[in-house]
């Protein structure tokens, strides 16, 4: 007890002393008090290591077995309750004044406010109440002061973008003086003032500004200015909500009017319009589609693939791909489109590649519509016709886009499609079939060439069968098929839909002949001496 009373007592009169460290600070101010205040620290922590070891022996056996303080500490709390308590509210304001210097961009010395402020937190021997307290507390509230003056001219003088720079370049300085003299610790808190006072409290304001806010940087598609918006309001509470909204609403817009757009454009041109769903109509879809892009790659990159904006896309969308153009609902549009890109001859002319993505993006589309199961009845009629009367351009985009909708809508919705695919394949190995038995039956041949597709009535639309009065040569014809089939199936009924045949005739004309190619019907209309190929669609129960 006698040695730290003594340690002590010599410590207080080396500060004290006329030549010590309290007369020197006191006679000093500013930045001029901050160097001798760090050389002074630094001298003392010098001395008080020597007591330590002249006194090591003490120190290490007799102190510790009397649970008494080290000298060490004793040494540094002289400075703590002599020094320091005196002067730490003069260097912290001095601290201060030079870092709102610095703020106005003159240049400071670094070095010494991070050799200031590691007194402030040394001090605390391990803990960090006296940095808080002392300092932090002061530093933050002055942050807040100096954040509040500059933001509130800004938000009158500059446009949305160039205040969002300001901001951003704000945050930046201040995670710098972090880096550079600032205790880590004060990070989380110094940013969150500079952000309440330059953002938070101007939310609104900026993001509304007439002829620079949000909606503006979405009209003219300032993708950098978006992107730092996003940066920015991501870091305060909810600040993303407002920024979402004015997206969903700004994207709805445009949607509204690419279906007014498609609207007057229909009905311009509705005395020549010839089908259900025109020209326009498919302009419209390919115009939404390429919104869709563009928005979407908003998402992805300004606003970093987060789901408040994937939600504000879709409910956006979901508004206007519900509404109807020229009568046709959006399920009918889509379907057409569809059928567009897949058949034979179809105005939409892409490559292999292009379709793919194309139909990848019609299926995110898909998404958004609300009656979904009105685009499979659609489509499932389109791809029949396609199959049935060999329009399909590609099989394996027809096998593709049906996994793209079964991936997003279930197998239950593309099932009877799938059903519809498999009936076409294995009615071409049933045709190879059938002409094989033909050739090892030759008197069965009805000497007509006759194709058959064998389809399966739950996958396909409904179609009417009525009876016909057909002549003996395709009775023939339908006779010896069904005897054939017989000897695969033999419980399953055949039903011919002769709406769906088709038929080529060689018509003898003066002066040449010429080949056509008729329906069933009209082929009862004519004589038969010179049929040559029949095409019959027929159904399985």
């Amino acid at each position: 007890m006698q040695c730290s009373a003594v340690t002590s007592q010599f410590v207080a009169n080396y500060l004290f002393s006329d030549a010590g460290t309290l007369p020197s600070l006191r006679e000093k101010h500013d930045e001029f008090m901050l160097r001798e205040l760090v050389k002074r620290w630094a001298n003392h922590k010098v001395m008080v290591r020597w007591l330590s070891r002249f006194f090591h022996y003490l120190d290490r056996y007799f102190i510790a077995r009397r649970s008494l303080p080290p000298l060490n500490e004793v040494g540094l709390a002289c400075f703590r309750d002599l020094v320091y308590q005196e002067l730490n509210g003069k260097a912290r304001d001095a601290v201060i004044s030079l870092i709102d210097q610095e703020r106005e961009g003159e240049q400071i010395d670094r070095a010494l406010l991070k050799n200031v402020l590691d007194i402030f937190v040394e001090i605390g021997m391990g803990q960090m109440d006296y940095y808080e307290n002392d300092f932090e507390s002061a530093m933050l509230k002055d942050t807040a002061a100096y954040y509040s003056r500059k933001a509130s001219n800004w938000i009158l003088d500059d446009s949305c973008p160039d205040y969002m720079l300001k901001a951003e370049e704000c945050l930046m300085r201040e995670k710098d003086r972090v880096s550079h003299y600032l205790h880590s610790s004060s990070e989380p808190k110094l940013l969150e003032k500079v952000q309440h006072e330059e953002l938070s409290v101007y939310a609104n304001q900026l993001l509304e500004k007439e002829h620079s806010g949000c909606h503006a940087l979405l009209r003219d598609d300032k993708v950098e200015d978006l992107s730092r918006m996003f940066r920015l309001f991501s870091k305060i509470p909810r600040g993303l909500d407002p920024v979402s909204s004015i997206f969903k609403q700004h994207v709805t817009a445009e949607g509204t009017a690419l279906v007014k757009q498609a609207e007057d454009a229909a009905s311009s041109k509705k005395a020549d319009k010839k089908d259900v769903v025109g020209l326009q109509e498919q302009v419209f879809v390919r115009k939404v589609i390429e919104l869709h892009d563009k928005y979407l790659a908003y998402v992805n990159d300004c606003f970093q693939n987060h789901t408040l904006f994937h939600k504000a896309l879709k409910e956006a969308f979901e508004v206007f791909c519900n509404k109807g153009v020229a009568g046709s609902s959006s399920a009918e549009l889509l379907a057409t489109f569809c059928d567009n890109i897949l058949k034979k001859g179809g105005s939409e002319k892409l490559s292999d590649e292009a379709i793919e993505e194309t139909l990848e993006k019609v299926v995110k589309l898909l998404a958004y519509i609300s009656d979904k199961d009105l685009f499979a009845e659609f489509y499932r009629k389109k791809l029949a016709r396609r199959l049935l009367f060999d329009k399909s351009a590609n099989d394996d985009h027809e096998r593709s886009i049906l996994t793209k909708l079964k991936q997003q809508c279930g197998g239950q919705f593309t099932s009877k499609m799938e059903g519809m695919v498999t009936d076409l394949t294995l009615a071409r190995e049933n045709q190879t079939s059938f002409e094989e038995y033909l050739s090892n039956n030759p008197n069965a041949n009805p000497g007509i060439d006759l194709t058959v597709t064998v389809l399966t009535t739950g996958f396909w639309p409904s179609y009417k069968s009525f009876d016909l009065n057909l002549p003996a040569e395709m009775v023939k014809c339908v006779e010896v098929f069904r005897e054939f089939y017989q000897i695969k199936t033999k419980h399953r009924k055949l039903t011919w839909i002769y709406s769906l045949g088709t038929c080529n005739l060689i018509g003898k004309f003066e002066p040449k002949t010429m080949e056509l190619i008729v329906t069933t019907y009209q082929v009862l209309f004519n004589e038969f001496n010179h049929i040559f190929l029949y095409l019959f669609i027929l159904i399985k129960m």
